[in-house]
């Protein structure tokens, strides 16, 4: 999250791949009120391996604060998903990433196809001072609050638009997109490698404990970095994160099964039940 400015939405980013690894596709979802700015280090890296990777940008997000506030979770999930679909159709193996809420969205998307696999860097379930859990009578008396932040995030800030001021419309979507993927978490069966921060002052550590409790996945792994904040791919431990989800990628396409072309689930258009 940041609080810098600009006129322009930062870029989608997208990679075709190339050499013996460009059949193998990685969808990454960036975080919540961000852009594909925060994790376009870790997709330049799958690209300079040969990865196919695609780094959607999210509904309303990387602009202004206002415009985060004219989409739901179910815009965000439908793009990030769009995305994923359309790099599987040009992959033999395709696998889903995330940061943050952009992990709740890959584990979402697992749990609805048959991806290679999951990586998924502080992936979001709740924030440390429990707004979500009271957002749906805050919004009633005030429209906007200042984003969740931490108080000496180490990351540097990006510039993907204004969000010092984050609407409560769009925090109690975030919190139906963690209510509805939490219930869906059983349904993903592929592996799935999680990096936690140590001093990750955004999401609390229980984050973890639902995932080891309600995922279906028949492999997790857990990988500490010590010393990165929230925003950790781009922190002091990103190429911890770049390296091991490169082997993660590689170790597993060769067990996964041929990625094949499937329509998107009717499901996600569904209303969700509060």
């Amino acid at each position: 999250m940041t609080g810098s400015s600009t006129p322009l939405a930062p870029a989608a980013f997208s990679y075709p791949g190339h050499g013996a690894n460009e059949g193998i596709g990685v969808a990454i979802c960036h975080g919540f009120t961000g852009s594909p700015l925060s994790v376009l280090p870790w997709a330049r890296h799958l690209a300079r391996q040969g990865f196919a990777v695609s780094v959607p940008l999210l509904p309303g997000h990387g602009t202004d604060w206002r415009d985060l506030a004219t989409h739901d979770w179910r815009d965000w999930y439908g793009a990030f998903e769009d995305a994923y679909l359309e790099l599987n159709a040009g992959t033999r193996h395709c696998y889903v990433a995330g940061l943050s809420m952009g992990g709740t969205i890959a584990l979402r998307t697992a749990a609805r196809h048959p991806v290679a696999g999951v990586a998924v860097v502080n992936p979001g379930w709740d924030f440390y001072d429990r707004r979500v859990r009271y957002i749906g009578l805050l919004k009633h008396f005030q429209r906007t609050t200042v984003p969740v932040q931490e108080a000496n995030p180490t990351a540097p800030a990006t510039e993907d638009g204004d969000y010092s001021l984050t609407p409560l419309a769009a925090v109690h979507q975030l919190s139906r997109l963690f209510r509805t993927t939490a219930r869906e978490l059983s349904a993903v069966s592929a592996p799935a490698v999680v990096f936690k921060s140590d001093t990750d002052a955004v999401v609390p550590p229980t984050s973890v404990q639902l995932l080891r409790k309600r995922l279906g996945s028949r492999e997790l792994n857990l990988v500490r970095l010590p010393d990165s904040g929230h925003v950790a791919t781009l922190d002091v431990d990103a190429p911890l994160i770049f390296e091991q989800s490169v082997q993660f990628f590689l170790r597993h396409a060769d067990a996964a099964p041929q990625s094949a072309p499937a329509p998107a689930p009717p499901a996600s258009k569904t209303p969700e039940t509060p």
